[in-house]
Order: structure tokens, then C-alpha cells, then sequence
């Protein structure tokens, strides 16, 4: 008789490297709309996962365009998105990401995703930052080295959906 051996294998999905980029698109269509957030953002291309919140320990931000040659249309890809769709003609919509970084890069950072109706004028992204920065001293009692956001705004023509995204490399 032959024993089976069933060998498990792991596979590591840490991030190495991150980029950040925003979309928007308008269309009869509400999914159209996201396809055109999409391709605004440069990521229409890709099989997207979204994942939560966490900056991963020692991960690289790089440029967009650099991010974007390491992927391959197809590809499966992680990341955090906040988006928001909507049909309230003359409003102004937002997706934003805030970021936090710790001073010691073995630690992990945090993301925020926040979304929905706006003022023009208002500071939505710092909003985002703020949390993520809340949720860092919280985790680790340490205040970020660095904060930043990305944010993009729109004002809802037929369908107007809005996106901003941390894409992780693996």
C-alpha cells in the first residue's frame, strides 16, 4: 500500500512595490462609467482584487508609469479602491485614499478608503489621511513619518464614477 503525501505549498503574495493612481468616467451606462474610471486610471487592463487596508512592511511606492510597465494585461491585481457612482447630475462625487507611514518600515502602514458626495471646495483627502494616521497610532502608538492622499473629484454628469487606488506588485 502507498501512502499519498500531500505536499503544500505556500505562496508569498507580499507586496514589493506600490503605486497610486485616480480615475474618472461618465456615461449612460454605470458600468461604463467605472470601464472609463478605469482607463483614466490606467488600470482598466487587469483582473482587480480588492484587498484592505494594509501598507506592507518594506514596500517600494513608485511611479505610476513605472507600476505600470512590472503588470501584464490579464493580470491578477491587488489592490485597495475607493469608488463611488452616481447619477445626482450637478453634485460633486470623490474617492479618496489616505495613506500613513510609520518611521520604521519593518512595521506596516495604513490605507484609508473613503467615497461619496462633496463639496467642491472640501478637503476630502485630508479626511483620509487623518484616519490612516489614526489607525497607525492606535495599532503601534507611533505618530507617521509621512501622510499623503490621493483624491480625484467630479462633477455627476449621467452615470460619473470616481476612483483612487493603491496597486500592489507582488
Amino acid at each position: 500500500m502507498f501512502k499519498l503525501i500531500e505536499e503544500r505549498k505556500s505562496i508569498n503574495l507580499m507586496p514589493r512595490k506600490v503605486f497610486f493612481t485616480s480615475g474618472a468616467g461618465s456615461h449612460e451606462d454605470a458600468l461604463i462609467s467605472f470601464e472609463l474610471a478605469l482607463r483614466d486610471a490606467g488600470i482598466e487592463k487587469f483582473n482587480i482584487v480588492n484587498v484592505s487596508s494594509i501598507f506592507p512592511p518594506n514596500c517600494e511606492i513608485i511611479d505610476r508609469n513605472e507600476g505600470l510597465k512590472e503588470l501584464s494585461p490579464g493580470q491578477v491585481v491587488f489592490c485597495v479602491m475607493a469608488k463611488f457612482t452616481s447619477n445626482k447630475e450637478g453634485k460633486t462625487i470623490y474617492a479618496s485614499i489616505g495613506v500613513a507611514l510609520p518611521s520604521d518600515s519593518k512595521l506596516n502602514g495604513y490605507i484609508t478608503e473613503y467615497q461619496g458626495y462633496c463639496e467642491e471646495e472640501e478637503d476630502v483627502g485630508r479626511y483620509a489621511e487623518e484616519k490612516a494616521s489614526y489607525m497607525l497610532k492606535t495599532a503601534f502608538g507611533v505618530n507617521p513619518a509621512r501622510t499623503f492622499n490621493i483624491t480625484k473629484k467630479a462633477r455627476v454628469e449621467k452615470n460619473t464614477t470616481v476612483l483612487a487606488a493603491a496597486v500592489f506588485i507582488i
